[in-house]
Order: C-alpha cells, then structure tokens, then sequence
C-alpha cells in the first residue's frame, strides 16, 4: 500500500488547521477593546493550546508537505525557532497574568440581550473584581468596561452588584460606598469606575 499518496491531502490538512489556529490566537489577543465582540474575547483564554496546536500543525504540514524539497529543513526550523519561543512566552505571561473566576451574570430587568457580569481576577496579592456588561446575541454579543474595584482594603472590595433598572447598574463596596452607572441603548456605560487603584 502506498501512503505517499495520503502525504499531500494530510499536509493540507495540517496546513488549514494550523493557519485557523494561528488567526483565532491572534484575535483573542488582539482582542479586548471596548465594545469588542466576546467570541473573540473568549478566545483570549485558550491563546496558549491553539498556538501550540497552529506550531505543531504548521510543523507537521511543513514535515509532510515539502518532503524531499530543499526549503523543507530551512522552513521548519524557522517556524520552530520562532514558534516555540513565541508560545514559551505568551505561555508565561497567561501564567503571570492569572485567571479571572466568573462570579455571576445576571440579565437586565425586561432585556433579555443586556447582562452584567462579574469576574474577579485573584492572581495578585489582592483580588480585583471587574463589571461588564454584555449586550446582544452570539456570535455578536458585544463587551464594554463599567468597573474596576481593587480589594487591598474593605473600602474597595465590591460587595453587590445589581440592576436597579434595564439601564442603570449599582455597584456597591463592603464599606458601603454606592456607584452607579448608565448603559447607553447600545450597551456602552456613560462612565467607568475604577476603584483602589
């Protein structure tokens, strides 16, 4: 039996998987800006396995793909070389970076296309709790910033958040200190409150 002949359609294969890997790691990292879309926000978090995926795909296409070719060696020692490093580094700095732990989202009163959502990132000495709000259906459901609150004391710990209409949110510290914020009908708040910083 001849596997030669599977050579090709195999590195075209590993070739399509490894360049959508390699798009969808930079979307998500490129992503992020305010009323950004949350598909791509979402991938921000699995940038690490799909980068190794798209370096062991293109890898794997380029090993396949040119063999007995004289640009097969240059070309995947190149990738290699900038590939592996590259995701040794975006690697460490997911490490640094932590991860946030999603504390609740809850729908707008009346608005089943508008949430608020609540993360908290622990990976430094102090925890900080960030507010969204979140707007519209998948696959464009969009993301804004509403706050920001620092726990290195009580007065900037965030104890409630809540709707107290479909365009309005109250955010509340442990020491009782109240913010609130209006959502615009496209779903950017009128402010952002940033909080023990």
């Amino acid at each position: 039996m001849d596997h030669t002949r599977f050579r090709r359609p195999v590195a075209l294969l590993l070739l399509a998987v490894g360049i959508v890997c390699a798009a969808a790691v930079v979307a998500g990292l490129a992503s992020g800006d305010e009323g950004g879309l949350v598909l791509l926000t979402e991938l921000h978090g699995y940038a690490v396995p799909l980068g190794w995926l798209a370096v062991t795909s293109l890898t794997g296409a380029g090993l396949l793909g040119l063999a007995g070719s004289p640009l097969r060696l240059p070309l995947v020692t190149a990738l290699l070389v900038v590939g592996v490093p590259m995701m040794l580094l975006v690697g460490f700095s997911a490490v640094l970076g932590g991860t946030s732990v999603h504390e609740k989202t809850e729908p707008a009163p009346g608005r089943g296309d508008r949430r608020l959502v609540v993360e908290r990132d622990g990976s430094g000495l102090d925890p900080v709790w960030h507010v969204y709000v979140q707007q519209g259906d998948r696959p464009l459901e969009r993301r804004w910033s509403v706050s920001s609150f620092g726990g290195r004391s009580d007065a900037h710990a965030l104890r409630e958040t809540v709707w107290t209409s479909p365009d309005r949110i109250r955010m509340t510290t442990r020491e009782g200190a109240v913010h609130e914020v209006t959502i615009a009908p496209g779903g950017r708040p009128d402010r952002v409150v940033s909080a023990g910083w």
